[in-house]
């Protein structure tokens, strides 16, 4: 007899729609959706995904108690032998949403898995619960399907797990001992004649990688520089316009401030979700500091306040997100003359 899964997505694998319909509350489906076909196929009839549960990153994210409570009561009565979510790869909300609804189940007594990149907030769970690591984009949805599926089967028939390396899960601080075919100078060498050679090898040792971002020369007289703000606490105009996420935000706001003298709590607020917006949304200056910027263009310490500042949420959002962010406008930003940036947090 086959073993019963049910399989957690988001509204973007489920082909309801992508960030417009993040919204949607959790659903139950009967049966496979979306890449679970290709779980489905891995396990050759040795298990099989009997529902479905669809629901929407951003519904999740703001509902985090009520979507987590409906979706646990559909597993209770569902009974099955192993939860999987994902693959969610670096959407952060959506491995985020994987990684505690994996969790909660796990606290069932069900065994449970996900999948992402190893950037993704989600990714911090690594040491409650087993994460297969995959590629950034939905482009390895190939490597990852089988290599979850396999892993998956693998807990279910209550095999002995190998270590990360083997079974292609996430470090989770624990040492699983194994033999290498070869011995270790034959492995440092062929690594030694590969690197030479210009080919590719992977060392059993890999170092952390730390950016180093050298500072531009200071700028030799403020009084005739555009200076930008930026930040990542979330200022937005009042009503979110462009929906920011409140966690592992997806995307940024480009917003317009020419003439405005004051941030008012008529007229802006914060969409972060990482500190209390009490004091951000009663003057959203302290956060993003419009009106001191404005004292100092008067008085001719700065040449002039660029018209548009950018802003997005810091809470969860997955590095390798924050980085394209950045890239992206600083081009806007170049493009524009600006000579300095402040980037405020909170």
């Amino acid at each position: 007899m086959s073993k019963r899964v049910v399989h957690y997505i988001n509204q973007f694998f489920a082909n309801i729609g992508g960030e417009e319909m993040a919204h949607i509350e959790p659903e139950l489906r009967e049966g496979i959706v979306g890449p679970g076909m290709a779980l489905n196929a891995a396990w050759k009839g040795e298990a099989e995904i009997v529902n479905t549960i669809v629901c929407g990153d951003s519904y999740f994210a703001e509902h985090e108690a009520e979507a987590k409570e409906k979706i646990l009561n559909w597993v209770k009565e569902i009974k099955p032998d192993f939860f999987i979510a994902g693959p969610a790869f670096n959407a952060g909300r959506y491995g985020y949403a994987c990684a505690n609804i994996c969790v909660a189940v796990q606290e069932l007594g069900i065994p449970v898995l996900t999948g992402m990149y190893q950037e993704n907030p989600g990714a911090d769970y690594k040491e409650k619960i087993l994460i297969v690591a995959t590629r950034d984009s939905a482009a390895g949805m190939r490597q990852a399907a089988p290599t979850m599926a396999k892993l998956a089967l693998k807990i279910m028939n209550g095999e002995k797990l190998g270590a990360s390396c083997e079974d292609g899960y996430m470090n989770n601080g624990i040492r699983v001992n194994f033999f290498e075919k070869e011995r270790g100078a034959k492995r440092a060498v062929d690594m030694l004649i590969n690197k030479l050679n210009g080919k590719p090898f992977v060392t059993e040792y890999p170092m952390p990688s730390f950016d180093r971002v050298a500072p531009n020369h200071a700028i030799k007289d403020l009084s005739k520089a555009t200076i930008a703000l930026c930040t990542s606490g979330g200022i937005v105009p009042k009503g979110n316009p462009d929906h920011i996420e409140s966690s592992s935000a997806s995307h940024y706001g480009e917003y317009n401030i020419a003439g405005v003298d004051d941030l008012t709590s008529e007229t802006f607020e914060t969409a972060h979700g990482g500190y209390d917006p009490i004091y951000a949304n009663e003057d959203p200056d302290r956060v993003l500091p419009v009106d001191v910027m404005r004292d100092l263009e008067k008085e001719g310490k700065i040449g002039k306040l660029h018209d548009y500042y950018y802003a997005t949420v810091g809470n969860g959002t997955a590095v390798a997100s924050a980085k394209k962010f950045a890239a992206e406008y600083a081009q806007k930003l170049l493009a524009a003359g600006v000579d300095a940036v402040i980037m405020t947090s909170t």
